[in-house]
């Protein structure tokens, strides 16, 4: 039989010669629109579709168009996009914070009102699905010649044991010099503590309470190297007295992001975030792990005066609401510390860069209960661990870790391709080299799908894509083989601020970006990234889209070490099946998606999947549960709540 052309090949080829033969004065040009037209049609082809899955960017109406900064899947299988004041100091200034709800199962969205500038803070899934959100931003950064007021850390101190006193933003502090100082927030200071010893003899020890303060006028005529008492203007008598200043050096040097302290509940059900104590550290760039009983560890981030915390840690109770003190442990800000099978914490090495180069940044295991930290050596290009990837690969009961790509401290121009693997059931556990990716990549996006391969995409070569280095590929990893394979080009660049997670139907949706330059020579001031580009990987291309497994009735609870019966007309092809932690994601950080596999059982018209019971594994919470095939193709998830 004679080959016959499609009507789209012709009209693809017809249209690319046209062009051509019109463009023969501009053959470069005419050319790249014909391999690009060429392209377009090859991406379009169901074989290609159903090798390497395909893309769709979203219709994003304009007044919900935001600076996602963080991404969190619900148990209401809505995504909470936080931005706060989405990196933009004017919109701080103004005091309009943003988050958005976006759902992605009709593409319509809904504005939360964002009490707190909840950029930059930290989060974590609850036992009964709500999301804390702790720390964001008190001041923004101020650097190099933009310093025109010398600024530093001062402790306001209080003797008068039987009264706290309030100070707003604004108080003056003066110097023995008489040079002044304003306070950067509002600040409380405790009374002062009294205590009789069996003597009868008493002894007040003053509280104190630290705060940023800047120069009341510009010049380096404020600058001071020397510690020194400050005056509270306006106090007098016993006021006067039991309350002042301490401060040590007040300097022109850089000032960086400060934190909040407070935190809230996202209910996904009532759609509003709800107050709930704050922490006792301010923090910005903070990591927030659920633990085995369902409580949250807080760590690190930038302090109120924009200083990296010094190892404290805090506690959350989602029972009681409240904070309290953990083991003390120092780490660079936004650290990738996931929970691991026993209950002990992994530190991959992962980070978000605040902090020296030489503190506080090696991987290894965490025993809460001890406070002792063991080390992990074997991992190369460990200089470039800051906005590098991580995850606790599936399934999570073999306990193996992936670190991808990252780069140099700071604005450094390094990047790496290497990606590390750790099996911590070895008696010696120990990085080894994985297979490299395309070319070193910063910001790398890395999603666990249903069928036990992780979706790999976007990134930059460069600090926050400068120079236009966005990396428009994407990949697959398989445990299994140990080994990277293609899938689709995203058509969106992803650098800095940029998030991935899985959907409830299988699909990857990408969102944020935030370039340092907006051209390649670095002469244009970038915009931030606000469409939201989905992924069909191959599982849902086809006939095998059409065909996927379907879970029909059953229960949305199950306790650890039980069961889980549904209906099905599918009982036959179902093979294997996954829980699956939604993501919370910010700064290429997400240590709360994992994948545990579960005992399948299939009777008539019904299926049964048995679940872990170990705690450390199945962390309480909500869960996608999904059925696959034995081609891996997955069902639409079931939410379960675990625990």
């Amino acid at each position: 039989m004679r080959y016959r052309p499609s009507k789209g090949l012709k009209k693809t080829v017809i249209g690319t010669g046209v062009t051509l033969v019109l463009a023969g004065m501009n053959a470069p040009a005419a050319l790249s629109f014909a391999q690009d037209r060429l392209h377009e049609y090859r991406i379009s082809r169901p074989e290609y579709k159903a090798e390497y899955g395909s893309w769709q960017v979203m219709d994003v109406p304009e007044e919900f168009r935001t600076n996602a900064i963080h991404a969190a899947l619900l148990h209401t299988g809505k995504v909470l996009l936080i931005a706060g004041s989405g990196n933009e100091q004017e919109t701080f200034d103004a005091g309009t914070f943003d988050s958005i709800l976006w759902n992605p199962a009709d593409n319509t969205y809904k504005k939360v009102e964002t009490p707190d500038d909840l950029f930059c803070s930290g989060h974590a899934a609850l036992p009964d699905g709500r999301l804390l959100v702790a720390g964001g931003t008190a001041r923004y950064e101020v650097l190099g010649d933009d310093v025109t007021r010398a600024g530093g850390a001062m402790l306001i101190k209080n003797e008068d044991p039987d009264h706290r006193r309030t100070f707003p933003e604004g108080t003056r502090l003066r110097s023995p010099d008489g040079r002044e100082y304003l306070t950067e927030a509002d600040i409380t200071v405790p009374a002062a503590t009294k205590t009789e010893d069996e003597d009868g003899e008493v002894t007040v020890t003053a509280s104190e309470a630290r705060v940023f303060v800047v120069a009341a006028e510009e010049g380096e005529e404020y600058v001071t190297e020397e510690s020194a008492q400050y005056e509270i203007v306006g106090l007098k008598g016993e006021d006067a007295r039991n309350l002042y200043g301490m401060a040590g050096p007040i300097t022109l040097d850089d000032q960086d992001f400060q934190g909040i302290k407070a935190a809230y509940e996202f209910d996904p059900v009532a759609e509003k975030y709800v107050p709930v104590q704050s922490m006792d550290e301010a923090r910005w760039y903070p990591t927030l792990t659920a633990l085995p009983d369902g409580r949250v560890l807080t760590v690190s981030g930038l302090d109120d005066v924009g200083e990296v915390v010094p190892g404290i840690t805090e506690i959350y109770d989602p029972e009681t609401k409240t904070w309290s003190e953990g083991p003390e442990r120092y780490f660079p800000t936004y650290p990738a510390l996931f929970l691991t099978e026993g209950g002990e914490l992994f530190y991959t090495g992962s980070n978000a860069g605040y902090g020296p180069a030489d503190k506080g940044r090696e991987p290894g295991l965490w025993d809460l209960e001890t406070n002792t930290f063991t080390e992990v050596g074997g991992l190369s290009d460990a200089d470039q661990l800051e906005t590098s990837a991580s995850l606790l690969l599936p399934p999570a009961q073999d306990q193996r870790f992936m670190v991808l790509g990252g780069g140099g401290v700071g604005e450094s121009e390094k990047s790496t391709a290497r990606t590390a693997l750790i099996d911590l059931d070895d008696e010696n556990p120990a990085y080894r080299d994985g297979p490299d990716l395309p070319q070193g990549t910063r910001y790398l996006s890395s999603v666990i799908l249903p069928d036990d391969t992780v979706f790999t995409t976007g990134g930059s070569e460069d600090y926050r894509g400068r120079g236009e280095s966005d990396v428009l590929k994407a990949q697959f990893y398989d445990p299994e083989k140990n080994e990277f394979r293609e899938a689709a080009a995203p058509t969106v660049g992803r650098n800095y601020h940029s998030e991935a997670l899985l959907l409830p139907d299988g699909r990857v949706a990408t969102f944020g970006s935030d370039p340092l330059f907006g051209d390649r020579d670095n002469t244009r001031e970038g915009t931030f990234e606000d469409r939201v580009e989905i992924y069909t990987p191959p599982y849902l291309q086809g006939e095998r889209g059409e065909n996927r497994p379907v879970l029909g009735d059953g229960p949305d609870r199950a306790e650890p070490g039980g069961s889980l019966t549904f209906a099905t007309d599918d009982a036959d092809r179902i093979a294997e099946a996954r829980l699956m932690r939604p993501s919370a994601v910010t700064h290429t950080t997400d240590v709360e998606q994992r994948s545990i596999e579960l005992g399948v059982a299939t009777g008539d018209g019904e299926v049964t999947f048995a679940v872990p019971d170990d705690p450390s594994l199945v962390p309480p919470g909500w869960y996608m549960l999904f059925a696959l095939d034995d081609e891996g193709t997955p069902s639409v998830a079931s939410w379960v709540q675990v625990g």
